[in-house]
């Protein structure tokens, strides 16, 4: 069974969502709007609210990943809580993928050789998110 990540963002998933195909060479995402839903004439939809995300997906280096934004009046809490960890056997993508997100962020721990990753680092971009990308030799961590 497979873990799935969904973000929710205050107003900005659409920045988000194209900014991560961008970084991560994805296809186009397929982007639904409140706005876009079937109408429900007992819960009319705020004006505010139509141009927001309801969701979005990406497959992220084989990995689904969904984003919405949160429906007007809604609490929303930064993604600080949400830490995501990439794994790819190509020390390159590992490189640009880290370079990318870093644009606008905060490095945590630059990319370094460590005891279970020939290139490990891990940061804060610029939407909040935490990530942790990691070279995988093919033989596990620590080995």
């Amino acid at each position: 069974m497979a873990i799935n990540v969904y973000f929710n963002f205050n107003g900005n998933a659409r920045e988000a969502v194209e900014f991560y195909a961008e970084v991560f060479g994805t296809e186009a995402p397929r982007i639904m709007t409140f706005g876009e839903a079937p109408p429900d004439p007992s819960h009319p939809l705020p004006e505010e609210a139509k141009h927001l995300v309801m969701h979005a997906m990406l497959f992220i280096d084989g990995s689904p990943v969904m984003f919405s934004d949160v429906f007007p009046g809604m609490p929303y809490v930064e993604g600080n809580n949400v830490n995501l960890t990439l794994t790819n056997d190509d020390a390159g993508k590992i490189k640009d993928w880290f370079n990318k997100l870093k644009e606008g962020g905060n490095v945590i721990m630059e990319l370094q050789e460590t005891f279970w990753s020939k290139c490990y680092g891990s940061l804060k971009d610029k939407f909040g998110i935490i990530w942790q990308l990691s070279h995988d030799n093919g033989q596990g961590a620590g080995k």
